[in-house]
């Protein structure tokens, strides 16, 4: 009877939600045609895919594509640059815009504090095809960098930036740094606006410095924003920086800056191998999903905060 009455009252919410319920069915519609029904075409992973055969014409090979890109030395090379990248994004690039919220926070003049803030997200709007132009010709032999350290005797000769592989893994995160740090500083700067000030008014009334109100704060007071902020960026480790690996590599640094997303684009639209390269990124996206869930079960078990 309870249960009767449960979901007598669960329809009766239904209806009277009716109206909202159908202002979703819209999205959902668009979702359905525009991302889901596409994930058809996955199956010419397990084909030998050829146009004139079509999807359903073209024979099933099973495994086939699966066995040979693990087998073959570039994924293997690309695999590697693209963890290495990630982690190093993970490492470095997550928490850049944690401390750059902190620290403008910090900041007391609300005008300097604006500028500051407004500058550092111009940035982000910025073409990657004009920011791979700008530092490259910034960090170019001729360029101003090689120039200045020229010119104050720093070096004898220029430094090759660009094409050192050497080196390509670190100007990533500095470009990445300076293109995003603002923009992803937004959700925890609107985390930390949202701290009520009394708790600040009562830690100074206690003694504590600026460094302990961070601590004992402003950082658990944010913990939840930032949990769910890691959990999207796991979900993101093993795909890369498109732009970047296209835009930056060359063929002196390759071994450095072919990533998975780059050698998906070579084998699909350069030796038309349909069905490895949709191999190739079924695994990918297989991967990140099983990255996204661990990391949310990890950070629902350590924080307690989880997306699902």
């Amino acid at each position: 009877m309870k249960n009767f009455l449960k979901s007598k009252s669960n329809l009766l919410s239904i209806k009277r939600q009716m109206p909202l319920q159908a202002m979703v069915l819209p999205g959902i519609i668009v979702l359905l045609i525009f991302s889901y029904l596409p994930m058809f075409g996955i199956i010419i992973a397990f084909k030998d895919f050829t146009i004139a055969k079509g999807f359903l014409g073209s024979p099933w090979v099973g495994l086939k594509h699966f066995i040979s890109f693990f087998t073959d030395s570039t994924f293997i090379m690309a695999m590697k640059n693209t963890v290495i990248l990630s982690l190093l994004r993970l490492l470095i690039c997550f928490p850049a815009p944690i401390i750059f919220a902190l620290i403008l926070n910090e900041i007391p003049y609300l005008r300097y504090k604006k500028v500051v803030q407004t500058s550092s997200y111009f940035p982000h709007f910025i073409a990657y095809v004009v920011v791979a132009a700008l530092w490259s010709n910034l960090l170019d032999p001729r360029g101003l960098v090689n120039n200045f350290l020229i010119g104050t005797g720093l070096i004898s000769k220029p430094i090759e930036f660009w094409t050192d592989s050497g080196k390509f893994r670190i100007l990533a995160i500095i470009v990445d740094i300076w293109k995003e740090i603002g923009w992803g500083a937004i959700i925890y700067i609107a985390a930390i606006a949202g701290i009520n000030p009394e708790l600040y008014e009562s830690a100074k009334i206690d003694g504590a410095s600026r460094i302990k109100q961070i601590i004992y704060i402003t950082l658990p007071s944010i913990a939840s924003t930032i949990a769910i902020m890691f959990i999207l960026s796991i979900g993101g480790l093993f795909r890369g920086n498109l732009d970047q690996s296209y835009l930056f590599g060359n063929a002196f640094n390759k071994q450095t800056s072919y990533i998975i997303e780059y050698y998906v684009l070579d084998m699909g639209f350069k030796t038309m191998r349909y069905s490895f390269a949709t191999a190739v990124n079924l695994f990918q996206s297989l991967i990140s999903l099983i990255l996204l869930v661990f990391a949310n079960w990890l950070s629902g078990r350590i924080s307690g905060n989880r997306i699902f």
